[in-house]
């Protein structure tokens, strides 16, 4: 019976150790993650508030699950909504800023634009024809149309040469039946 109490006092002992060990290694974490946010020139938040920022961009990743059921939704603040400033941040930094997937934009009010996709082509006799549309009519040299589609110049470079006489004998095609 007298080892018992042996036992627990050395293993007080190396928890103890243990427990200062692990605060060592926090601190010097803390430590290192200063220094790397100080250093750093492309997240203002980290520079400024070292260590401490990097808990904004975890709270941010985790808003939209509290946001859900808690809080308020994208949409809902003033002056500019989180949706708004996100995008704001996203083409600041030259992320891509395009949220693919759904909308969280209330699309019931009357004159909210709405692409859809049709459920059935429509038939060559019920099309109707395009009619004339100017643009820049005061211009110098204005562009008359009468398609609804056109292929833009600016795509030819990124695309292959079958691919740009594909889309030219579609438009074309599509030009003599409308």
């Amino acid at each position: 019976m007298a080892e018992l109490p042996v036992f627990f006092i050395r293993f007080f002992e190396i928890a103890v150790l243990l427990f200062i060990f692990t605060i060592g290694i926090l601190i010097l974490l803390v430590g290192v993650l200063y220094i790397i946010d100080k250093s750093q020139r492309t997240h203002a938040i980290r520079h400024n508030f070292p260590v401490i920022g990097r808990f904004r961009y975890f709270f941010e990743n985790l808003g939209g699950f509290f946001r859900q059921y808690f809080f308020a939704m994208d949409r809902e603040e003033l002056p500019f909504n989180r949706a708004e400033r996100s995008w704001v941040y996203r083409a600041a930094k030259n992320i891509d800023n395009t949220a693919a997937f759904g909308s969280t934009r209330d699309l019931r009010p009357t004159g909210t634009v709405l692409f859809v996709n049709c459920p059935f082509p429509t038939l060559y006799e019920d099309a109707v024809a395009a009619s004339d549309v100017t643009i820049g009519p005061y211009a110098t040299h204005p562009y008359t149309t009468n398609s609804i589609f056109n292929i833009s110049g600016m795509s030819f470079g990124a695309i292959s040469k079958p691919a740009v006489l594909a889309l030219s004998n579609g438009a074309r095609i599509w030009q003599a039946v409308g």
